[in-house]
């Protein structure tokens, strides 16, 4: 049985509990973070850990103990479940109060962890690639703080599958920010990669932050800037990036096929660029 965290303790996942009055059930009034485990090591944590740090600050919500500690019972919880790969979620809630709108000014926040078994190395969807439509991007305005108000991206992710497709690109005033838990990414004739700058949009990936520097130190070229339907209609290549992703290549947009409708080179060498980092990771 899974051994999760919660609030201090290690527990059986049949008795890992919440209060019904935690803000974060009551208002997703919480952020979280997922990182990738491959071979028993967590890949590109600290990066993680601090986004979680400027999503906290964001909220001003306190983290109930420091990032080495969170980081300690990480790694604990991986020796507990034998987890050699998948990923490790964790979520900090404001915590328990009386229901009310107002941040409560006593108030202890929650902190909990899971483990979850996943084929990341030789995901189907990578091999294979995506197929994605697009959809109106109806999110908040503050897309950059990883928050667990995740309504809308389920809908989205919902949406893709019964499209019988695999995820959503998402659109505002006409052009793509990202996909429902990825940064989207399109590859022109001349092989310049396309990805929306960072902004209040989109999630600053940490993934995406490590592919454009691998993509940068083979001497491609980035254009960080907003792209149309219309343009990755007409992409060489398409692909997107996330944690637990690495590089998926997408072969179809809204019925367009892209390259041919077979994952690109580019975004195959990318993922094997990616993954020899993350094996030679001492984390």
């Amino acid at each position: 049985m899974r051994i999760t965290y919660v609030n201090g303790e290690f527990l059986p996942e049949t008795e890992a509990k919440i209060s019904i009055f935690d803000r974060g059930f009551l208002f997703a009034d919480g952020i979280y973070e997922v990182s990738t485990v491959i071979n028993g090591k967590i890949i590109e944590n600290t990066p993680h850990l601090k986004r979680l740090e400027r999503s906290a600050r964001e909220l001003k919500l306190p983290l109930p103990i420091s990032l080495d500690e969170i980081e300690d019972i990480q790694h604990q919880l991986v020796k507990k479940n034998n987890l050699t790969e998948g990923a490790i979620y964790l979520q900090v809630t404001r915590g328990p109060a009386d229901r009310d709108f107002a941040f409560p000014k006593q108030v202890t926040p929650s902190l909990i962890m899971f483990t979850q078994e996943k084929e990341i190395i030789n995901a189907v969807n990578a091999t294979n690639g995506i197929e994605v439509i697009s959809i109106p991007d109806l999110r908040w305005d503050r897309c950059d703080i990883k928050t667990i108000q995740l309504l809308y991206a389920s809908i989205a992710k919902q949406t893709a599958i019964d499209a019988g497709v695999q995820d959503t690109w998402m659109v505002a005033d006409g052009f793509v920010t990202e996909g429902t838990s990825n940064n989207a990414y399109i590859v022109t004739d001349d092989d310049v990669i396309i990805t929306r700058q960072i902004g209040s949009e989109i999630l600053s990936g940490i993934t995406r932050e490590t592919i454009l520097r691998l993509a940068k130190e083979q001497g491609l070229k980035i254009e960080e800037r907003p792209f149309t339907l219309e343009e990755a209609y007409h992409a060489k290549e398409a692909f997107v990036t996330s944690a637990t992703t690495f590089v998926w290549p997408v072969k179809n947009i809204d019925g367009h096929q892209i390259g041919g409708g077979q994952p690109g080179p580019l975004a195959r060498r990318l993922r094997e660029l990616y993954i020899e980092m993350a094996m030679a990771s001492e984390a």
